[in-house]
């Protein structure tokens, strides 16, 4: 299929491009900007007149659900949601059923993907076998299979030589390992932000400290070991300064943040509100203003959505013994468009941190319009305003702390390889 996009504002952060230009594929290839080849005619063609023509989002973190909890979600049901948020590639983590320790796992996950087609996913293999954290995962193994980084998830590690080991097993590979930073014994059994909030609702709490403390841990091992290392949903002020200046000494560290995170804070828990139950907690005022700066300033590499669809049922129990997580795949695109209204970011800025920024710390060459690249682009009205509630939810899961909201921005159409994988009905 050879396809022309005409008439939108192309934003490719990647390149630098921010303008009105006419885009063409063929063969599932971006194959020129501007004037098409010679000889070029295309099959179809689409109008993108007062719309944005960008690269498909490349997300840090989505729980597709299956294997193991096909009743949260699937990896069709969750990759349409992906394709209807106008994300053209999604990281699994490894906390699947069975774990995704073995080139068994990760085979059948991409097996299903492909089925589906929908959107593109790669894996993060586990680091300890069975994220028992104990004894290594076969990294090598892994990286033949496509795993793109390990990670033991929010699974708890053994000692500190196990992660020691795990780092330096990962450089000689040069895997970039993807680190959640919370100490379990400070967490303890706490299910929100340790602050004047938790203490008026009389739920336990989750220090700061928790963070920054695994932080300063996890930096001295990275000093030590030289390995590649992302740092995933940060969620602290104390915790992004200590990494801006590891990052400022040379240290090869990356950092995501929730976009839930820049937007939500423990004051959104006040009637145990039980959608805002994540993890890690939703902190402070000056903890999400921290954040937002931190992106502003390039600490903060990348936004994901830290997509955790549920059941209802998981959700309507007392706040403490909910399940953890959000439905958050469809808002992601919004939101970030949002932030580049409110902040001092550009809009090529902002979504320079859910398109080739996420890529680069994936090690793939994805969230890019660049010549001979693949074709995933999404075409965005980012004047709609629509309200998230469940009808307009593709994903399985409506387990979200935005419902309600009304937010400007969609994805009109989505192109994943050159193939049209969605196209909103009002269209």
């Amino acid at each position: 299929m050879r396809i022309s996009i005409c008439n939108g504002r192309v934003i490719d952060p990647a390149n630098g491009i921010d303008q009105l230009i006419d885009l063409h594929i063929a063969d599932g290839k971006i194959i020129a900007l501007g004037q098409a080849p010679d000889g070029f005619e295309a099959d179809q063609r689409f109008d993108a007149s007062n719309r944005l023509v960008t690269p498909g989002l490349v997300d840090l973190s989505v729980r597709l659900r299956e294997p193991g909890l096909e009743h949260k979600g699937t990896i069709a049901s969750e990759t349409r949601a992906a394709a209807a948020g106008g994300i053209t590639t999604v990281t699994s983590p490894p906390d699947t059923f069975p774990v995704t320790d073995t080139p068994a796992v990760i085979e059948l996950i991409r097996h299903r993907a492909e089925q589906a087609g929908h959107a593109r996913v790669l894996c993060l293999g586990a680091s300890t076998q069975g994220l028992k954290g104990q004894n290594i995962a076969e990294m090598g193994a892994l990286l033949g299979a496509g795993c793109v980084g390990m990670s033991n998830a929010w699974a708890p590690v053994a000692s500190n030589l196990v992660r020691r080991r795990i780092m330096e097993y990962a450089a000689t590979y040069d895997l970039t390992v993807f680190l959640h930073a919370e100490d379990g014994t400070l967490r303890n059994n706490g299910c929100m932000h340790e602050g004047a909030v938790s203490t008026r609702l009389g739920l336990p709490g989750i220090p700061s400290a928790a963070e920054t403390v695994a932080v300063a841990r996890d930096l001295a091992l990275i000093e030590a070991t030289g390995v590649k290392a992302h740092f995933c949903r940060i969620s602290s002020a104390r915790a992004i300064q200590k990494i801006g200046r590891a990052q400022h000494d040379g240290l090869p560290i990356t950092v995501d943040v929730s976009a839930h995170q820049l937007y939500l804070t423990d004051m959104d828990l006040a009637d145990f509100n039980s959608q805002c139950h994540v993890r890690p907690p939703l902190r402070s005022q000056r903890d999400m203003q921290s954040l937002r700066e931190g992106i502003q300033r390039g600490s903060i590499n990348a936004i994901c959505s830290d997509h955790q669809p549920h059941e209802a049922d998981a959700k309507l129990v007392p706040f403490r013994e909910s399940a953890s997580g959000a439905s958050t795949l469809e808002t992601l695109l919004p939101l970030t468009l949002r932030l580049a209204e409110e902040s001092r970011m550009s809009l090529s800025q902002a979504l320079a941190c859910v398109t080739h920024k996420p890529a680069q710390i994936l090690g793939q060459n994805l969230g890019t319009l660049g010549l001979n690249c693949e074709a995933d682009l999404i075409i965005i009205d980012p004047d709609q305003y629509w309200t998230v509630n469940p009808q307009t939810l593709f994903s399985r899961g409506h387990n979200t702390p935005f419902l309600g909201w009304e937010v400007k921005g969609r994805a009109t159409h989505t192109f994943l390889g050159g193939k049209l994988v969605h196209q909103l009905a009002t269209q």
